[in-house]
């Protein structure tokens, strides 16, 4: 069994779904393939979402009257047909008829995953039946009848397992299986999302409890680059990562993954290949357990980071300090990125600044607290980067002429982090790409 997962640049246009047909249907492997909405379609949900939030009942209709003429074009593009793009339209009015139903409920958080879901719902029957037009047999399985979440939000493997394998069970003599990717129900059966990396997500899950040979995730990009293309030329997709260093990356940057997408495709060890649709001849990045050692990989950068340092004559004899520091954040669920301490000060980095005030605030009952935003973390990655002989020395003479705030090293055997001001982010990564690729 072969997951493929389509995302929506791969699906945003009629031949671009005709070209994913052709993509699965040049292996002979049994398959499920993971869709997600048509490009663009979310966001206009989100924003019929938002002005129902606000009450703004005829802008919300009208932005769904062009998601139904937007579809009706797509259709008629998609198709050969009159039967087909008959029967498409007749399936699209219906989910349309739903988020009218939607539209005219008191809105609420049920209510916006419910209009959320439409997207998926359609991509998914539209690409069954253009199959069916091809020849292409294939079964359309609901992902809200398999995939669940428990009461914490995350993906309940168990009942997964169950559903999901008994659906294919019960349907031995067929090879295609269609599904949706993002969606899910709760532990009261409601609609909900997979939050985390959503689509990809839903592949990795699927391919864990399938036990599949390989789970692919097709996008627009050839893999994931060993450096920012939008910034740095002459970079190159990485053939092969470790499953902890594509963590690594997609945590501090790569745009091509969720940090936590992967996260069950690991856990059972599950090959995930990253593809490009728009170029299917390229190799794209094989993500596993294999990794070569001492080879730096990539760098990556994550912008939109904030440095607190908290500075205390207190700390050098109070046992437990960091603890209560760890406890404010905690208490306003704001992850810590990187931290350095000193005897008299710790200075740590956070990426989501809306409880900024409020921590700083607990922060000073302990001492002097200094602020610095626009920070930007660059990261070096590679199995044993941190061990590796020569490594630090080609970093930090590639950097000899930006101001460095932060460095954490050896915190992990996969990355070395240095802090920097945004400012210097372009400079930075060129010149960390000819001094540790060029040469």
């Amino acid at each position: 069994m072969i997951v493929y997962k389509f995302g929506g640049t791969s699906v945003g246009l009629p031949e671009r779904m005709h070209k994913v047909a052709q993509i699965i249907n040049k292996d002979s492997q049994k398959k499920i393939v993971v869709l997600s909405a048509v490009a663009g379609t979310t966001n206009t949900l989100v924003q019929i979402g938002e002005n129902l939030q606000l009450k703004k009942i005829s802008d919300a209709q009208e932005k769904v009257h062009y998601l139904k003429n937007h579809y009706r074009n797509y259709i008629d593009h998609l198709y050969s047909t009159d039967e087909k793009k008959a029967e498409a339209k007749v399936i699209t009015d219906e989910i349309f008829e739903t988020i009218s139903y939607i539209i005219k409920d008191d809105f609420s958080v049920e209510s916006e995953k419910k209009l959320l879901a439409q997207g998926e719902i359609i991509s998914t029957n539209l690409f069954h039946l253009y199959l069916k037009e091809i020849g292409v047999s294939n079964l359309l399985i609901n992902a809200l009848d398999y995939m669940y979440i428990n009461e914490a939000g995350e993906p309940d493997f168990e009942i997964i397992k169950g559903k999901l394998n008994s659906k294919l069970s019960s349907n031995p003599s067929v090879e295609l299986f269609i599904t949706q990717g993002f969606i899910c129900k709760n532990t009261e059966g409601k609609i909900d999302n997979l939050k985390r990396g959503g689509s990809d997500y839903s592949a990795s899950i699927i391919g864990a409890v399938t036990e599949s040979s390989e789970v692919q995730i097709w996008t627009d990009i050839d893999g994931m680059h060993n450096n920012d293309p939008r910034i740095v030329r002459n970079t190159h997709p990485i053939a092969e990562l470790s499953f902890d260093e594509a963590a690594e990356l997609a945590y501090f940057g790569a745009k091509i993954l969720h940090p936590s997408s992967i996260l069950p495709a690991q856990q059972y060890q599950i090959p995930v290949r990253l593809k490009n649709t728009m170029n299917e001849s390229a190799p794209g990045t094989l993500i596993s357990k294999n990794s070569i050692k001492g080879s730096v990989k990539a760098i990556a950068a994550k912008d939109g980071i904030t440095a607190i340092k908290i500075k205390s004559t207190r700390m050098l004899l109070a046992y437990g300090f960091l603890r209560k520091v760890f406890e404010i954040f905690e208490k306003y669920k704001t992850s810590i990125d990187m931290i350095t301490t000193s005897e008299v000060a710790v200075t740590l980095t956070i990426d989501n600044q809306t409880h900024l005030q409020s921590i700083i605030a607990e922060l000073e009952e302990f001492g002097y607290v200094e602020v610095d935003k626009d920070m930007t973390i660059i990261c070096v990655v590679g199995n044993m980067v941190s061990e590796t002989k020569g490594v630090v020395r080609k970093i930090f003479n590639s950097l000899s002429d930006i101001p460095i705030r932060m460095v954490s090293y050896g915190g992990s055997r996969y990355n070395i982090s240095m802090l920097i001001n945004s400012g210097y982010k372009h400079e930075a990564l060129n010149n960390l790409n000819q001094g540790l690729f060029d040469n």
